[in-house]
């Protein structure tokens, strides 16, 4: 019966996106409407050919669902190597503007290629890391599958449409020009149905668990679900200007719209880039130590001083604003306080290794990991001094910002992410291990090098930009132009883009070699993991 239900809901979608497609009045509604089209056409047909199957033998549930989970290690990959991609792509047009192609106008200039690194980085790369280990984390921590049967599989499938519409609608102009939070008014929906399913998944699973106690990992990665679609929700209110274009009007505005914008803003760093990567530190790190947390009340105590302040924070983004003075004062206070917390995960994660930093010499994937936390420690005491108004003074709007972001996304989470994916490449296709840990060790060192280029040299240009727009000649007149502090620029611009070639190139040998896992590395003899939480 419940087929049949799906195949009427699907039809209904395909047809009402074809009748959208006609009367679209832009060009990014038309192209999204044709491609709801065509999925919900493909997925009519396929679910018609499956109606007779039977459910899966009862066996197959005894086991943990990866199935899912390896969908997201491929997609965490492939997105993480787009968004690298367009990221260098960008870095070089910015040191040689020539690569603003004319021939390729208006969808390849650095305006709409922008926000199309930053979403496929941030919610590509790093939302189907979260998504593919928080699954893992969940079962293994509860040793049970993960609740609602497929409704995980539409969890996977749904955020990749969702992946697609914001990217194509960045490059057709389809945007509400909010930062993080382009995607116009029908793909937000998209995405609160998509992520009201994957709460209620991950929910679902942590109230049917077998172990009584609900591990630290979990509550970062809920507290990341619950606090991500608040966010979501709330800074997306906007009034459609018509059910037939993507085009809407937002519910704020002004300095109450700048206001919500950062709200959103700083917690979405710190709910889906720190919160969220938490959680998979909070699992990985111990695993592949094979070493327990080094203090679970440390790591309690971090998680809920954490969410209380970090939802705090955001308004330090606006000094010398229109937003009133007390506002952000209060952001900025909040982000000071909060490096302690912040640090004492890091301190945890690192002490951790008590008994094990021998493995770090012999260890590639323990030292991703170090290294990831590392950039942690560095860049939530960055983020807190750059908050105080006199340093706040000097860096906003400078690269110095630039450099403060990237160290903490490539560092941080791309560095742990990377240890994750060598970690669960091997448990999850049953390989004796991975098919070179030389590679591994490439994979590090040109992504660390990367890295250090990167942020080194947005660092310089950003101090070196500030105080060159504070310069004044003794009648109090500014000595340089914007034109002067951008050719300044340029040495640093192009040391940045070398920096992110390297960090890239590591990215594909990472791809190559967890390809040869699959393919080549010698198999385990093993059976399916039975529910246990020994993974």
């Amino acid at each position: 019966m419940w087929d049949y239900l799906k195949l009427v809901l699907l039809g209904l979608v395909a047809v009402f996106a074809a009748v959208a497609a006609n009367y679209a009045r832009d060009v990014a509604y038309m192209v999204h409407a044709l491609i709801i089209m065509a999925v919900a056409a493909g997925m009519f047909v396929w679910v018609l050919r499956r109606t007779d199957e039977y459910e899966l033998p009862k066996e197959r549930s005894l086991s943990y669902m990866d199935d899912v989970i390896r969908a997201g290690v491929i997609a965490t990959a492939f997105w993480g190597v787009v968004g690298f991609l367009v990221g260098v792509y960008i870095a070089f047009q910015l040191a040689f503007p020539v690569l603003n192609l004319e021939w390729a106008q208006p969808y390849a200039n650095f305006g709409r290629l922008r926000p199309l690194h930053t979403s496929a980085v941030i919610f590509a790369f790093g939302g189907n890391a979260l998504l593919c280990t928080s699954f893992y984390v969940v079962q293994r921590t509860s040793a049970v599958r993960l609740w609602g049967g497929n409704l995980a599989w539409f969890v996977f499938w749904g955020y990749q449409l969702f992946i697609v519409l914001a990217a194509t609608g960045y490059l057709l102009g389809g945007t509400q020009s909010k930062e993080y939070a382009e995607p116009e008014w029908y793909v937000d929906l998209w995405l609160t149905i998509v992520w009201v399913a994957y709460l209620t998944v991950y929910l679902g699973t942590i109230l049917n668990r077998k172990e009584k106690h609900i591990y630290v990992a979990n509550w970062f990665f809920l507290s990341f679900i619950v606090t991500v679609a608040m966010l979501h929700v709330v800074n997306n209110l906007a009034v459609p200007v018509s059910i037939f274009g993507s085009r809407s009007v937002q519910v704020f505005a002004g300095v109450q719209d700048a206001m919500t914008q950062w709200w959103y803003g700083h917690n979405a760093v710190g709910f889906f880039l720190t919160a969220g990567f938490l959680g998979m530190m909070y699992y990985f790190i111990p695993k592949q130590a094979e070493r327990p947390v080094y203090s679970y009340k440390l790591s309690i105590i971090h998680f809920w001083a954490l969410i209380f302040l970090y939802i705090w924070a955001g308004p330090h983004h606006l000094h010398y604003t229109a937003l009133p003075d007390w506002a952000s004062t209060l952001g900025m206070v909040f982000s000071v306080i909060l490096w302690m917390p912040s640090w004492g995960g890091m301190i945890n994660g690192l002490m951790t290794l008590s008994g094990a930093w021998d493995k770090l010499r012999t260890d590639p994937i323990i030292r991703m990991m170090v290294v990831s936390l590392g950039f942690y420690g560095m860049s939530t005491f960055e983020g807190p001094m750059m908050s105080i108004r006199a340093v706040n003074a000097l860096s906003h709007y400078t690269d110095w910002t630039i450099g403060h972001v990237h160290s903490g996304a490539l560092g941080w989470n791309g560095m742990i992410t990377f240890g994750c994916l060598y970690f669960l490449t091997p448990r999850l296709w049953q390989r004796q291990g991975l098919y070179s840990l030389s590679l591994v060790n490439w994979h590090f060192w040109l992504a660390t090098i990367g890295i250090v280029l990167y942020a080194a040299s947005m660092w310089v240009t950003g101090i070196m930009e500030g105080l060159m727009w504070r310069e004044v000649d003794a009648q109090g007149f500014l000595v340089n132009s914007f034109a002067d502090t951008v050719a300044a620029k340029f040495p640093m611009y192009v040391v940045r883009a070398l920096g992110g070639v390297l960090y890239l190139t590591g990215a594909i040998i990472m791809c190559y070699n967890l390809w040869m896992t699959v393919r080549a590395a010698p198999a385990k003899d093993a059976a399916a993991p039975a529910m246990a939480p020994a993974e």
